[in-house]
């Protein structure tokens, strides 16, 4: 399997400083304000929720390939919460939210494909502790 790396450069206090992460393809600004507040920036919690629908998505796919059925299309849309347990900043839900054109599949089965993608894709493992909710439809 694969190694992959991630940066982040952080620059002064926590409320004025402002930081860059980067990674393969992509650099971006992230602050306080871009997590905590309004601010315009990326911020971890949206590349977390990144990483968990392109993985829920990708491990779908193999899903389905295992049973011989070819998806059309696979969007996946993460909403990552933030909020305070024991007085500190933690992600408290994931809601993944997927639609998939894939002809001639039943819902059923369309169902227990994505309930199985959303149990053993590796970046929903990672958060096994975290309630992480799936609405999956077909279009």
């Amino acid at each position: 399997m694969g190694v992959s790396t991630a940066k982040a450069l952080w620059n002064g206090e926590l409320k004025s400083g402002n930081g860059k992460m980067s990674f393969t393809g992509y650099e971006g600004p992230f602050t306080f304000a871009s997590r905590f507040e309004d601010g315009a920036e990326t911020n971890p919690e949206e590349l977390v929720g990144a990483a968990n629908a392109g993985c829920f998505s990708m491990f779908l796919s193999a899903l389905l390939g295992k049973e011989k059925i070819v998806p059309t299309s696979i969007e996946t849309t993460a909403t990552v919460t933030l909020g305070t347990v024991d007085g500190g900043p933690q992600i408290t839900g994931i809601e993944l939210n997927c639609e998939a054109n894939i002809p001639g599949l039943s819902d059923d089965k369309f169902q227990e494909l994505a309930k199985s993608a959303k149990e053993q894709c590796p970046i929903s493992k990672l958060f096994a502790g975290t309630q992480i909710t799936l609405v999956a439809k077909l279009v």
